[in-house]
């Protein structure tokens, strides 16, 4: 399926206009994919799995892209991608920023990340409760986190037609980056929530399949 460039540039001037960054998530799509959607002017494209992101950012170096990391990463993987990434938005344990700290360091720099919050009904989800945000929150401000540097909160709501629910845990996910105001960004909202996200508070939306169309389902 072509890329709906159309629906790209209307997402953007909305996004424009409500001060809402937008991420292009690439997952499974080509890299004649990417190019094409960055010839129509998108910079930030977010990916869910390390081997397909490096894969992609090798081919793509450049191009001056803005690599996120949205799934769930591993601590051995975190090596694979420090040396480049833009910004993780999916870190979901103290264990896990420990190590994007060490590895930033060692490629002399600094990686923005984003705490990732449980905040669905589904268990497969990861994230951190708000004891886990505080204790992680405490652990930076000591200074002992040097080379990372939280930008702010993210979410994924559960998968469901039922927008009040989303729409509850999209607030719940607000009010808790409201705690801690030097937080900038709360990444939450996908293609199929993005406006009640966006009526949340939201000022990041990861969109994917509206863009680039939906993804062929494996066999």
């Amino acid at each position: 399926m072509a890329i709906n460039i159309k629906k790209y540039k209307e997402l953007t001037k909305e996004f424009d206009s409500k001060k809402v960054q937008l991420i292009a998530v690439s997952k499974g799509k080509t890299v004649a994919d990417i190019v094409e959607l960055y010839k129509a002017g998108q910079r930030d494209f977010g990916e869910n799995y390390v081997q397909e992101l490096i894969e992609k950012q090798e081919a793509l170096k450049d191009y001056d892209i803005n690599w996120h990391f949205i799934g769930h990463l591993q601590t051995n993987k975190v090596k694979l991608i420090a040396p480049f990434i833009h910004l993780i938005q999916s870190v979901d344990s103290l264990k896990l920023l420990q190590e994007i700290n060490k590895l930033a360091e060692r490629s002399h720099r600094t990686v923005d990340c984003l705490l990732q919050i449980f905040i669905s009904n589904e268990e497969t989800k990861f994230g951190l409760d708000a004891n886990q945000l505080t204790d992680i929150i405490n652990e930076y401000n000591f200074g002992n986190l040097p080379n990372v540097n939280i930008k702010g909160l993210m979410g994924i709501a559960s998968l469901t037609d039922n927008q009040a629910q989303i729409k509850k845990e999209f607030q719940q996910l607000q009010k808790l980056c409201k705690k801690y105001p030097e937080l900038s960004v709360l990444s939450m909202g996908m293609s199929l929530d993005y406006n009640i996200a966006i009526e949340a508070g939201s000022n990041m939306v990861r969109v994917g399949s509206l863009i680039f169309g939906e993804r062929k389902k494996k066999a």
